[in-house]
């Protein structure tokens, strides 16, 4: 990871897809009355999130609807939140590029992938990858993508989050970018045991200090029998690689979240 020009950082990071999603509904109303002039009216669910003009979900609606402003008609959207907020696991990038998807879908407007990564980039940095959502090499600000294979059919993850939640400029205030001494490339086709070894989160060591608590799951996990453990992105989750015949229990507090999934290979929706 290195600092750049623009002030973005150059990454180099893999976007895994796993079994841990949200629940979005767009209905078509073509109806005058909405809530705003966005002609949109927005509910939500579950975890606490923005309705405003700062939802993710009403940006890429809005950011379509510009381009398109008589093809797309007024739509009521909710959304279920499950996916914690500000915890490196891309939940709100996840649902801004779903929405392209789906507002794409439901109003025939024929974009192509490449048009649909376009959009999501102007939504975050982290957006593309959900439209390809598959196993990626990422680079640039994340938004060069290159699908990968990655071997994990004989492994589980754990998922473990303490609620905490990290901001970006939190993420970002303190790091310390490296030039790897290897590529995650090269590190991602050897074997699973020897990643421990390889393969560093740069985020860690800032997250970590002002965590501890963060640190300690991670431990916990190689505790329990991982292969490999490291904070996701910029935290504050934490995963774990376990082989498929392990049984890793859960001795986390009570309102951490705990989760046993699997790691996707192919694109949904």
């Amino acid at each position: 990871m290195r600092k750049r020009a623009d002030g973005f950082h150059d990454l180099e990071t893999v976007f895994l897809p796993v079994a841990l999603k949200d629940a979005l509904e767009l209905i078509r109303t073509d109806s005058t009355k909405h809530k705003d002039e966005n002609e949109i009216s927005f509910s939500s669910s579950g975890i606490e999130t923005g309705t405003g003009n700062n939802n993710l979900c009403i940006k890429a609606y809005q950011l379509l609807k510009k381009d398109f402003p008589e093809r797309i008609k007024p739509v009521l959207m909710h959304l279920h939140k499950s996916i914690p907020v500000g915890a490196g696991l891309g939940g709100g990038s996840g649902d801004a590029a779903f929405t392209l998807k789906l507002v794409n879908r439901v109003f025939n407007l024929d974009l192509s992938e490449a048009q649909l990564l376009s959009y999501a980039l102007q939504l975050g940095s982290d957006c593309p990858f959900f439209i390809i959502n598959k196993p990626c090499l990422a680079t640039g600000r994340g938004e060069k993508l290159e699908p990968v294979s990655v071997n994990l059919e004989n492994y589980k993850l754990v998922l473990v989050n303490p609620g905490i939640h990290i901001s970006t400029s939190e993420a970002f205030s303190k790091i310390q970018p490296s030039a790897p001494v290897k590529s995650l490339a090269q590190i991602i086709s050897q074997p699973v045991d020897s990643w421990k070894n390889d393969m560093v989160n740069d985020f860690e060591k800032n997250i970590f200090s002002n965590h501890p608590e963060i640190a300690a799951i991670k431990q916990s996990l190689y505790d329990l029998g991982a292969e490999y453990a490291s904070m996701s992105g910029s935290g504050s989750t934490v995963y774990g690689l376990f082989k498929k015949e392990s049984k890793p229990g859960n001795r986390f507090p009570s309102h951490y979240l705990f989760r046993v999934t699997d790691v996707l290979t192919q694109p949904t929706l």
